[in-house]
């Protein structure tokens, strides 16, 4: 059932969301990598060249949409799709996504939602 080259790279703060997550993409095929914080991401997206990133928008030391910049910026991996996953409210997320699009932020998913998970990400690897 693994789906040959589509890797996905979790970056999140929150061990919980990262262990449901992951359970739930392995489940549909996916190679999913983790990672448990910002700091020295961009690092590993540039070894592990996935081929979407899902990421927390609230971590410290580094944020999410900080992060996406970087990504998007120095590691000419704008064409490495982002998608936030996050806690925070849907307009919140909404209007994120409109500011970070032009590194590479393609979505949204609220944490907490399966159905909207399996979904957005399945139609945002489609598309690329």
């Amino acid at each position: 059932m693994e789906k040959p080259g589509k890797k996905i790279l979790i970056i999140d703060d929150d061990y919980s969301h990262i262990l449901t997550a992951k359970g739930i993409l392995e489940s549909e095929g996916y190679t999913v990598n983790t990672r448990n914080q910002s700091l020295g991401s961009s690092i590993i997206v540039k070894q592990l060249e996935p081929d979407l990133i899902l990421l927390d928008i609230n971590m410290p030391g580094l944020s999410g949409d900080r992060l996406a910049q970087i990504i998007g910026r120095s590691l000419n991996s704008s064409n490495v799709p982002i998608i936030f996953y996050s806690s925070n409210d849907e307009d919140s997320l909404r209007k994120a996504v409109g500011q970070y699009s032009v590194y590479g932020v393609k979505d949204y998913i609220c944490k907490g939602d399966p159905f909207d998970l399996r979904k957005k990400v399945a139609r945002c690897l489609s598309e690329n």
